[in-house]
């Protein structure tokens, strides 16, 4: 049966896919598989252009009952559960225009495998931008940021991935293509399964096209950062939260990502003003008071040297070519962000780098090697004070003896039911998600 895939895949699709013998595929995607499924390695990787031609493959996965794992560029392949088994690696890469930019309405609609910084390289000639700061930035898709709810930083201003997308196209297990939402601000027809795709790590379907909302660019944007004693650090976060300022990004950072921005010492608190110029200086100079009152010390950033700070806390945060470290997504209640990663950092011996935005309570941290015994205290450690710990990256040694998704909350039924609305054979990533799902 193995052999006669690619030949009838290849038959029914004719020109419109790339189908790839697993021995033939790139290292690349080879590495990122061997942290992502359990079992045997997958048969094909396949690459469709059209979102018919997807459309296509699943259904003849879904009549051979054939396993897929759906990826972009596979830079997030390894996110999460491990995949139990994937006979299918299902790539939306190719599938990569631009279906609409309605430059008046602010909206965007592109297909699932455009990969964002080409797309933000378009929309900057029409003074526009899509506030997306995920995880390898350089080659994550629109669907791959969608599928795994990777916002970024910006999630401070303009929220997080459920609140951009106003439609979305899927290819159910069936092959049909469906569809939700619409390319206007102001729809409300029908159930919102754009939040319902947010986050489901493409459990339930592929995701085959994405409308988002879009923003004009910031007239002017700079980049103060705060630093010192955890307790300064938390009092000058609840003085920002209860303030009118408006910072489309802000930050709390753990010890160990401050001494590796080489920044300063302690704590830190990053945050960004973009607006016009009178604003962001009148901004930046609030915040510079709260820190005197505090006896913080701040540094300012803006330029080229603001851009290079965010990009470097962004890789501070990313996996490098090493099968040791461990990335986590995690959640705090905002008001004791400041609390935990203090009680991190005492943990793991200030290793973590890492962040917490300040009204999300949302965040990452990395480390370059972490046994199973610290993990377990750090995730006890978030539950206790009504949070979660999430493994993105971790050995695959580490995510078989510890459960990735550590999830403790009473929603796992309903979500067990979707899955078998929506894939009722199991073909989407089986396993990847919380609850073996």
């Amino acid at each position: 049966m193995t052999y006669e895939i690619a030949p009838k895949l290849e038959t029914l699709v004719n020109s419109d896919s790339e189908v790839l013998a697993w021995e033939n595929v790139e290292s690349r995607w080879k590495e990122k598989l061997e942290q992502a499924i359990a079992k045997t390695s997958p048969h094909y990787l396949i690459s469709p252009y059209t979102q018919q031609s997807l459309a296509t493959i699943v259904k003849y996965a879904c009549e051979n009952r054939l396993s897929i794992l759906p990826c972009g560029s596979g830079s997030k392949l390894s996110w999460g559960g491990l995949v139990k088994d994937a006979q299918l690696v299902v790539s939306t890469q190719k599938c990569d225009r631009i279906i609409e930019h309605a430059v008046g309405d602010l909206t965007v609609t592109v297909e699932a495998g455009v990969k964002l910084c080409d797309l933000q390289k378009i929309l900057v000639q029409s003074n526009q931008f899509l506030p997306l700061d995920p995880a390898y930035p350089d080659s994550a898709t629109i669907g791959g940021i969608v599928a795994t709810a990777d916002s970024g930083s910006w999630r401070q201003r303009y929220g997080g991935i459920r609140d951009m997308v106003l439609g979305l196209s899927f290819v159910r297990s069936d092959g049909q293509i469906a569809k939700a939402g619409g390319r206007v601000v102001k729809n409300v027809a029908g159930y919102d399964l754009m939040k319902l795709f947010a986050g489901s790590y493409g459990t339930l379907g592929i995701i085959s096209q994405v409308t988002f909302r879009l923003y004009p660019l910031p007239e002017a944007s700079k980049t103060i950062v705060l630093m010192g004693e955890a307790n300064a650090i938390a009092k000058a976060t609840q003085t920002i939260l209860m303030s009118s300022l408006t910072p489309t990004a802000a930050e709390i950072l753990t010890c160990a990502s401050v001494n590796y921005l080489e920044i300063g010492r302690g704590m830190g608190l990053m945050i960004r003003f973009q607006s016009i110029a009178e604003s962001v200086k009148e901004q930046l100079a609030q915040v510079e008071s709260i820190a005197r009152q505090l006896g913080l010390k701040t540094s300012l950033y803006c330029d080229r040297d603001e851009i290079n700070l965010w990009q470097r806390l962004q890789q501070s945060i990313q996996i490098p070519c090493s099968y040791e470290s461990v990335t986590c997504k995690i959640g705090v209640i905002p008001n004791t962000a400041v609390k935990v990663l203090e009680q991190c950092d005492r943990l793991t011996l200030e290793r973590g780098l890492g962040t917490i935005n300040i009204s999300s309570g949302l965040g990452k941290l990395h480390f370059l090697n972490l046994d199973i015994d610290s993990i377990q205290k750090m995730r006890s450690l978030f539950q206790e004070n009504r949070g979660f710990l999430t493994l993105l990256e971790a050995p695959i040694s580490l995510k078989q003896q510890l459960d990735p998704w550590g999830y403790t909350g009473n929603a796992l039924n309903i979500m067990r039911q979707l899955k078998e609305k929506f894939d009722p054979n199991n073909i989407f990533s089986p396993g990847c998600f919380i609850g073996g799902i």
